[in-house]
C-alpha cells in the first residue's frame, strides 16, 4: 500500500482516478446481467448499449465515491484505511455525474431515468440515509438493484421480477456483512467512524444475515427451478447452477467469520481464489446452459 508521504506527491490526475476507487467497478458487472439472461449475449447490436451502459455506472459510482468522501472526510480520518484516501473536489463529483448522465441519455431514456434514480439515491445515502438503521443497508441494496436494471433497459429487455429478488437480497448480505466487518475490526471506535454502527451488534448483524442468506438461496433455487424461467429461457436445466450459489455464500460467510474479511466485497471477489473461481465456474455453467445444447 502506497504511504500517505507518496501520495503528496501524486499527480492530481492520478489522485482523482485513486478517488474513482477503480477497484470497486467489479459491482458494476451486474450491468451485464440482463444481457446474459435475455439470451442476447451473442447478440452484436445489444453489445453496444450494454458496454456503455457499464462505464456510464462505473462512471456514477466514481462520482457518487468522489462526493461521500469530501462529505465523510473528517469520520474517515479515524479508519485505519479510509483515511489514506486521496479527497477529490466536489466539482469533480458534479462534472462527472452530469456528463455520465448526458451519455445515458444518448442511449435511451429508460437508462437516463435508471441513472438519474441511481445518483439520487446513493446522494440521499450519503447525505442523509446512512444515518437511518437498516434503511442505510436497504438503500445500498437499492443501488445494486438500480445496475441491473440499467443493464436491462440499456438493450430494451425485460428483467425477471426473480432476478431483482436475487439481486437484493445478495446485496443486503454483503451489505450487512460490511457493516459487521467495520463493527469487528473497529471495536469501540466504530460510532465515531460510522455513527450508525453505534445501532448494531454482532448478535444483530448475524441475524439479519442468517435470514438474508437463507432467502437468497430460496429465492435463487425458485428462480432456476420455476416453469416460468423455463419457458422464458428456452431451459429447463438452470437449477444445475445452484450448487455453485450454495458454495459461494458459504465460502463468503467463512471468510467474514473465520477470516475478518467482508469490508470490500470487491477485494473478496478479487483475492480468495475459492471464491473467484465459484464465480468464474457459476458464470460458465449459466453460459453453459443458456447458450449451448446443455440448456436442452
Amino acid at each position: 500500500m502506497a504511504s500517505p508521504h507518496g501520495r503528496l506527491h501524486a499527480s492530481p490526475a492520478r489522485l482523482v482516478v485513486q478517488s474513482l476507487r477503480p477497484q470497486q467497478w467489479t459491482k458494476n458487472l451486474l450491468v451485464f446481467a440482463g444481457l446474459g439472461f435475455s439470451g442476447r449475449l451473442i447478440d452484436r447490436d445489444a453489445w453496444v448499449p450494454a458496454l456503455a451502459a457499464f462505464v456510464i455506472f462505473c462512471g456514477l459510482s466514481g462520482a457518487v465515491y468522489l462526493i461521500n468522501d469530501v462529505i465523510d472526510r473528517a469520520a474517515d480520518a479515524q479508519h485505519p484505511i479510509k483515511r489514506l484516501r486521496p479527497v477529490a473536489s466536489g466539482a469533480a463529483s458534479a462534472l462527472l455525474a452530469v456528463a455520465c448522465l448526458t451519455a445515458a441519455a444518448a442511449v435511451n431514456r429508460a437508462l437516463a431515468m435508471t441513472a438519474g434514480a441511481y445518483v439520487a439515491l446513493l446522494l440521499a445515502y450519503s447525505l442523509a440515509l446512512k444515518h437511518y438503521v437498516i434503511i442505510d443497508v436497504l438503500t445500498l441494496a437499492g443501488g445494486f438493484v438500480l445496475r441491473a436494471v440499467a443493464g436491462a433497459v440499456a438493450i430494451g429487455v425485460p428483467i425477471s421480477h426473480w432476478l431483482l429478488v436475487c439481486t437484493t437480497l445478495l446485496a443486503l448480505f454483503l451489505g450487512l456483512s460490511k457493516r459487521r466487518h467495520e463493527l469487528t475490526l473497529l471495536a469501540d471506535g466504530a460510532a465515531g467512524h460510522r455513527p450508525i454502527l453505534q445501532e448494531y451488534s454482532p448478535y444483530l448483524l448475524d441475524q439479519m444475515i442468517a435470514v438474508v442468506t437463507a432467502s437468497t438461496l430460496i429465492a435463487y433455487s425458485v428462480y432456476t427451478i420455476s416453469s416460468e424461467t423455463a419457458e422464458r429461457l428456452g431451459s429447463d436445466r438452470l437449477g444445475l447452477t445452484i450448487p455453485f450459489v450454495l458454495y459461494g455464500i458459504f465460502r463468503y460467510l467463512y471468510l467474514v467469520h473465520q477470516r475478518r474479511g467482508g469490508g470490500n466485497p470487491s477485494d473478496l471477489l478479487l483475492t480468495d481464489r475459492p471464491l473467484l473461481a465459484c464465480v468464474g465456474l457459476w458464470v460458465g455453467a449459466v453460459l453453459a446452459v443458456l447458450y449451448t445444447g446443455l440448456g436442452g
